[in-house]
């Protein structure tokens, strides 16, 4: 059985936004977050463009570039509260250079962001890396998407 999931989905308005409306139909969003989840979770979704994707970056990561992904995870029990914030030129660009689909590619970030609003960080170490990769490949097939790396 799935975790009860409160989502929240927004769009900034940018140049080609209907496009990203368009691979993130609110009941696939919440499907993909739901298989992720662990526990009961209020997870804000928010698409942005460049601009603001580069400026959170910079501000809460010191990395002065607009990024596929951030998390910023509030809490983890008893229900998971998170913001995830998707650059959409990054990842439509990522998207293309991969030769995935924008959906596939956001149903990827968007599992890799649920689980580290649970404390999963490919980050600290190589062992870390390979268990969330391993988690997120599970997570995709049970989906029907391919492994994504």
């Amino acid at each position: 059985m799935l975790n009860p999931l409160s989502l929240s989905l927004q769009f900034a308005r940018f140049p080609d936004a209907s496009v990203h409306r368009a691979a993130l139909p609110r009941h696939r969003v919440a499907r993909w977050i739901r298989h992720a989840l662990e526990a009961e979770g209020e997870i804000t979704v928010r698409i942005v463009d460049a601009e603001e994707g580069q400026a959170l970056n910079r501000s809460y990561r010191g990395k002065d570039y607009a990024t596929n992904v951030l998390t910023f995870d509030y809490t983890q029990e008893p229900v998971v509260t998170a913001d995830l914030v998707l650059c959409a030129p990054v990842v439509a660009r990522e998207a293309a250079e991969n030769g995935k689909s924008l959906e596939a590619h956001y149903a990827h970030l968007l599992v890799h962001g649920t689980l580290h609003a649970q404390g999963w960080d490919h980050e600290t170490g190589d062992e870390d890396a390979e268990a969330m990769e391993a988690r997120e490949v599970e997570i995709l097939a049970a989906l029907g998407y391919p492994s994504p790396y």
